[in-house]
Parts: C-alpha cells; sequence; structure tokens
C-alpha cells in the first residue's frame, strides 16, 4: 500500500537521494538529522542538501531538477568530483516517512554536468525521460556503428582486455607509459584504473606520442608509477581493420561502398 503524504497538518517526511556511481558505489542522503536505513541503503543525514527545484510533466518532454548542497560527507568530496566519479551517475529522488520508513520515488535521472565552488556543489540532472528522444534508427555510415565487443559487434571483450601497469606518468600530454604493448592497438580503447585513488574510473585512450597513451580524461593528482590498469584494445570501426585485425568482416555494421552525398554533386567527366 503507497504512502499518502501531506494529508495531515504533521507528518514525519524527509527527503532521500540516491547515487548510483558508474564504479558500482551506491550512496545514499537523507535531510532528516540522523541515518535512515531503508531498500538496503544506509541513507545518511545530510540536513544541508536540498532539492532546489523538481518539475515533472504528465507528457513526454523531459522533466527538469537541480540539486545543490554542501560536501558535508567524504563520500561526496571535491577531489571525487574533480576526478569525475560522479559523472553519469544514476540518481534517485523522493520522500520518505521516517518513522514508518515508506519510501515514494519522485525523480529518476543521471548527474549531467558537475561544478564546484569554494566547498559547494551544483548537479544538473537529467530525466530517464531524456532517454526517449534518443534516435533509435540506424543511418548509413562508412564506418562501423557498433560498439567494439559491445552489441552487434560479436566479439568478446575479454580476448582484447589486459592487465598492465603503469611505468611512466606525462603531465604534459596528459599520457601514461604502460608495460603491455604494442600502444597502436589500444588507441580508441579504454583505460579502467584497477587501484590507486581513481580505482573503478575509466577513461578513453585519444592516441599514442612516443609510445605513451594520451588520455581523454585529466590524470587524477596522486596517479603514479606501479598502479595497475585495465586495457581494452581499441577498434577505429573500418571494414579493413574489422577483417583482417579481428577476423569480424561478418558483423560489420556498416555501408563502406553506399555513395556519399558527394555523387549528386560530382560533374560529368571527360571521355
Amino acid at each position: 500500500m503507497s504512502t499518502v503524504f501531506f494529508a495531515s497538518e504533521l507528518e514525519g517526511v524527509a527527503t532521500y537521494w540516491r547515487v548510483f556511481r558508474r564504479d558500482g558505489v551506491t550512496l545514499g542522503f537523507t535531510s532528516h538529522d540522523r541515518d535512515l536505513w531503508f531498500g538496503g541503503i544506509n541513507h545518511r543525514a545530510a540536513p544541508g542538501m536540498l532539492p532546489s527545484a523538481i518539475r515533472k510533466t504528465s507528457d513526454l518532454s523531459d522533466d527538469s531538477a537541480e540539486m545543490t548542497g554542501v560536501l558535508s560527507h567524504d563520500t561526496i568530496s571535491d577531489s571525487d568530483l574533480r576526478i569525475g566519479r560522479f559523472d553519469y551517475a544514476r540518481i534517485e529522488v523522493g520522500a520518505v516517512d521516517w518513522s514508518e520508513l515508506n519510501p515514494m520515488p519522485l525523480y529518476f535521472g543521471s548527474i549531467g554536468q558537475v561544478s564546484t565552488l569554494d566547498g559547494h556543489f551544483s548537479a544538473d540532472l537529467r530525466s530517464t525521460k531524456a532517454e526517449l528522444a534518443k534516435d533509435i534508427i540506424p543511418r548509413t555510415s562508412p564506418t562501423c556503428r557498433a560498439q567494439f565487443c559491445g552489441p552487434g559487434c560479436g566479439l568478446s571483450a575479454s580476448l582484447f582486455t589486459h592487465l598492465g601497469s603503469v611505468t611512466d606518468v606525462d603531465r604534459s600530454l596528459n599520457a601514461v607509459t604502460i608495460t603491455i604493448g604494442p600502444a597502436e592497438a589500444f588507441v580508441g580503447g579504454r583505460l579502467r584504473w584497477l587501484d590507486g585513488p581513481a580505482a573503478g574510473q575509466r577513461t578513453l585512450v585519444m592516441g599514442i606520442q612516443n609510445n605513451n597513451l594520451i588520455l581523454a580524461d585529466t590524470l587524477p593528482p596522486a596517479i603514479a608509477g606501479g598502479v595497475t590498469v585495465e586495457l581494452l584494445e581499441g577498434c577505429d570501426h573500418r571494414l579493413d581493420t574489422c577483417g583482417t585485425r579481428f577476423a569480424n568482416a561478418i558483423n560489420f555494421q556498416a555501408e563502406p561502398f553506399l555513395p556519399g552525398n558527394d555523387l549528386l554533386v560530382r560533374g560529368p567527366t571527360t571521355p
């Protein structure tokens, strides 16, 4: 039986937040003055955290919300925000009767852009309705549309995932040197930190220079040599690469020989 909130003048209602990070960590917070345990999650008392606005619509347009507060817990630290531990984390916001512990979810979404200033943070939240705006109809393209080792690709990520350790860090290039190689195989792939200050975080490998892997995300300040990493090889999504390197041309999700728009403006040729 669902709880009807604000049916009487005096009720024990508190707001709760749940943050499901991509590295597997789940955090719970509540505006109540003591911790609340429900749904298998301990919601820590955070009276300084308040939802500034939640707007829900009855149609398919995106619901909007914003969450502001104080970095009052070690679980939401400025360093974690800077290295992206909360980027794209799933969010659940709701109300709970702190005496009966009957929660009512009000908002589902994910964290968008996070900004910090003077010990405060502000997070733009994206409603799950935003998923309805995605175009699910594939478009033609000369390069493969499938994610490497993802749906449609057909390859197993375990065959192209390698363990190694960092031997050198070049902060001027935002790059690291890894004990495994060749480095060219990992361009376009993903690096995951397995220990150290950024354990669990993932970043894209943008390119190589002098056998160093240039990373998309800024290197965490405390990253040094000896950190263990997991590397998934990259793919440039070309038919030649798919066929010769991975022997997977049968699953190629593109139309490399389809004439492009330039055919429409191509002039006549002289015999």
